[in-house]
């Protein structure tokens, strides 16, 4: 029964990306106020920020992760949009020290029975959100970019488990960005394997911190993430800090 809920949630855009320079996003339609969130847009902003507390540092997975993966769909159009959101298209992503560690630990306890894990997007620049958002205004699918998300923190990431040998996804009942109910942890109606491919993934995510998204079972995060700055950083210039740092 579970395959006729599989099908992907997809939204046919219609509207062309509007791009915004500015940080003042309107709230909820309860609060006619709109807020100025704070953004770092700013490389050295970013720096004082990292040197003053190195676990704001960026890091780039594959650099901390032995044998990670990467399918990072929104450098691709392989993805919910059917757009390709970072421009130039990416092929590392980031996540703050803590989260990186942690993510360290995941792959280590589970390469021990021959199973990784793949990323399909860490770090999301606070831009990408804006866009998302000016294209589908609809917190069930998107972040409202008028609080920001994890991924823009730094402190979230969407993954599923691989087999080592062959790199095969293990099956988890839906694909990435699946937004039916199948992809809820609370679905049950699935095959054993699929949900012990599942417990796998969360039990190992949150024995190292990780919390668990409910009604997505590939988006974990780390507590207390309002800690962590909202970034707007591209991708090539977290690349160029990092690469001083090796």
């Amino acid at each position: 029964m579970y395959n006729k809920l599989t099908k992907p949630f997809r939204i046919k855009v219609l509207l062309p990306v509007i791009f915004l320079t500015t940080v003042f996003i309107p709230g909820s339609a309860q609060d006619s106020l709109s807020k100025k969130l704070f953004v770092i847009k700013d490389v050295k902003e970013y720096l004082k920020t990292a040197n003053s507390d190195p676990g704001k540092r960026m890091i780039e997975l594959s650099s901390k992760v032995p044998r990670l993966v990467y399918d990072l769909r929104y450098s691709t159009r392989e993805n919910f949009m059917n757009l390709e959101m970072y421009t130039p298209a990416t092929a590392v992503s980031f996540l703050r020290t803590p989260a990186a560690e942690a993510l360290s630990n995941v792959q280590k306890e589970l390469s021990a029975a021959g199973i990784g894990v793949k990323v399909f997007d860490a770090y999301r620049p606070y831009s990408v959100t804006v866009k998302f958002w000016e294209l589908v205004k609809d917190e069930r699918y998107v972040a409202n970019p008028a609080r920001g998300s994890g991924h823009n923190r730094g402190i979230a990431i969407d993954l599923t488990l691989i087999n080592l040998n062959n790199l095969s996804e293990l099956p988890m009942g839906t694909g990435f960005d699946n937004f039916s109910d199948t992809a809820h942890h609370s679905f049950v109606a699935l095959p054993a394997d699929i949900l012990k491919n599942r417990k796998l993934l969360r039990t190992t995510m949150e024995k190292y911190g990780f919390k668990a998204l409910e009604t997505e079972w590939w988006h974990y995060f780390l507590p207390e993430g309002n800690r962590f700055e909202i970034l707007d950083i591209s991708f090539q210039e977290l690349i160029k800090e990092a690469s001083k740092h090796k």
